[in-house]
């Protein structure tokens, strides 16, 4: 493991979380000003930062490090390169799609532990090691109970493997991140972890002590029609489901609770057929299945399911391919994504997390689909001012993803066309 630098924030120092934002088309320049504007803001040093550039700047990707180098103290950093960028103008939240931008966050954060962190697919433990395999490659103990950010590049084929081992070693941490959509101009990663380029694997931080991070996941779906149980299932393939008529589970082995049996394919046919003129049209093209995550409540909604891909059917046998493993005794409900349900979606989960949640909110981090954005809104910077409508000056910054990661129910999964938004606060203790 490379760029293990570990920072301690002093307790003298006040919280503070800054955002700065720049479209200046020269590098140096915008470099220059984001420091500028995010150490104006802080108050004192810094103890870890983030930075997230534009695909514009890809060919300079190899210089930015140097840059910030000579213009900011020794602090654990990471970052990553995007398609479009987030950051904060004032008070105002802001999306740079397709443009040359750089976003700085610098923070400090008394009584709070930072690891930095450089990992490649080959040092990953087996999924079958114990815990201790984990914390000795992450170099955090469990009761620390770290909250991870974690940045990965394209290539990294192995992020779920991460995230199931994270999972396993640290079970009440939080994961969030995404996945760099922008390289440098050979194709390579651009990936930064403390003033250095990284050309493949994942880099992140682990935040430990006097701060908390939660999440909002809005995978942007609205189901339709009714839950079913999965009777039978291989791999990716659903190919028995039965009406959810009662709270008891399918067992696990298979079987049924009654003797009818549906393949996928007639459930689906059957409820596009009691499906609006519009929602029939939209289900050509944008039509999903959530898996339930909580097996034992009764009465799903919006929001606790992990929403896959449906990547095809096969009418022979009726069978249904996602884009996840399904197994007998899970739930599953068919689910539909526009631009509406996406809005009213992320509306609900910041309503819901402002009514449940305290405040002392002092920073955020947005990760979005390359999907979201002006493509699907048809209007800019609409997740982040939504946002900021919840959480209003609140420094937030972040990129659009090719991936994003948060959890859901107990686990933490890689999503798509998500937002993720990871929203920081210092401890209650």
């Amino acid at each position: 493991m490379t760029g293990g630098d570990i920072a301690k924030a002093t307790s003298a120092s006040a919280t503070q979380w800054v955002s700065a934002l720049s479209t200046r088309p020269s590098l140096e320049a915008a470099v220059d000003d984001v420091v500028q504007k995010a150490q104006a803001a802080l108050v004192g040093l810094p103890d870890v930062g983030f930075v997230f550039i534009a695909a514009a700047f890809a060919s300079e990707y190899s210089r930015l490090m140097p840059l910030l180098r000579e213009r900011l103290p020794d602090i654990p950093l990471i970052g990553c390169g995007g398609t479009g960028v987030v950051g904060t103008i004032g008070t105002q939240p802001q999306e740079i799609e397709g443009e040359p931008a750089i976003v700085l966050t610098l923070a400090t954060l008394p009584g709070v532990t930072v690891r930095s962190f450089h990992l490649t697919a080959e040092q990953l433990p087996d999924l079958d090691s114990a815990p201790d395999a984990w914390v000795e490659l992450i170099g955090v103990p469990i009761d620390d109970q770290p909250q991870f950010i974690l940045l990965a590049d394209q290539t990294f084929n192995k992020i779920n493997d991460l995230l199931q081992g994270l999972d396993f070693a640290y079970p009440g941490s939080v994961k969030v991140g995404g996945v760099a959509s922008a390289a440098t101009n050979d194709g390579l990663g651009g990936l930064f972890c403390n003033y250095h380029l990284k050309r493949e694997g994942l880099v992140g931080l682990a935040l430990s002590g006097n701060v908390v991070v939660e999440t909002i996941v809005a995978q942007g779906c609205r189901p339709i029609g009714q839950p079913y149980w999965v009777t039978e299932g291989e791999r990716n393939i659903l190919l028995g489901l039965e009406e959810q008529e009662d709270a008891s589970p399918v067992p696990h082995g298979g079987g049924s609770r009654v003797s009818q049996k549906r393949t996928p394919l007639e459930v689906l046919q059957d409820l596009i057929q009691t499906l609006d003129e519009d929602d029939r049209m939209l289900a050509q093209n944008a039509l999903f299945v959530g898996v339930a995550q909580n097996e034992f409540k009764q009465d799903l909604e919006q929001g606790d399911f992990l929403i896959r891909y449906l990547l095809g059917v096969d009418p022979r046998v009726g069978a249904i391919a996602i884009g996840d493993r399904i197994r007998p005794g899970q739930r599953i409900q068919f689910h539909l994504r526009d631009a509406e349900t996406s809005a009213e979606d992320l509306e609900m989960l910041l309503e819901r997390y402002q009514q449940t949640h305290p405040p002392g909110t002092i920073g955020a981090l947005m990760f979005a689909c390359v999907g979201r954005g002006e493509q699907l809104y048809d209007e800019p910077n609409f997740d982040s001012q939504l946002f900021s409508r919840y959480f209003p000056h609140v420094p937030l910054s972040g990129f659009f993803c090719s991936g994003e990661i948060g959890p859901v129910g107990n686990s933490t999964f890689l999503h798509g066309y998500t937002s993720v938004f990871g929203i920081v606060r210092q401890s209650a203790k």
